[in-house]
């Protein structure tokens, strides 16, 4: 058993997710700002992991930044590996599914003072959710 939980050749991988999703997810794209279907959903439930469906994100720690991508100030206890990338001529902290690893976004330290001070800046591409019942 490799690193991860959940682990696909990426063959596999190309055949389970669209182009889009491959991209993001696999090869660490990112989806253009103002775009993507979570950006602007408030919806009471459960993010999770597009490529494995591991529970990510929950809908209390989300909120509206307006950096045009879904943002958390939290994830799920243990649901996250943290990657330190330089790429692009920054130095930025990658967020990754703890599951799989397949790419998410990033996480800064520009949220909400008045809880974690954390922005966790998502793909929707990355995502998929599931509303609770009410």
């Amino acid at each position: 058993m490799g690193k991860y939980g959940t682990e696909k050749t990426e063959e596999e991988w190309k055949q389970e997710l669209s182009p889009e999703e491959y991209y993001v997810l696999r090869q660490k794209g990112t989806e253009r700002p103002f775009t993507g279907a979570y950006n602007l959903h408030f919806k009471n439930g459960v993010y999770h992991c597009k490529a494995c469906n591991a529970k990510l994100f929950e809908s209390e720690n989300k909120f509206e930044s307006g950096c045009g991508w879904p943002s958390f100030d939290r994830a799920v206890e243990g649901a996250i590996e943290y990657v330190r990338d330089t790429s692009h001529g920054m130095i930025r902290t990658e967020t990754l599914c703890a599951n799989c690893g397949s790419h998410l976004g990033h996480v800064f330290n520009d949220g909400p003072r008045e809880t974690t001070g954390q922005r966790y800046c998502i793909n929707s591409v990355s995502i998929g959710f599931e509303p609770k019942e009410e």
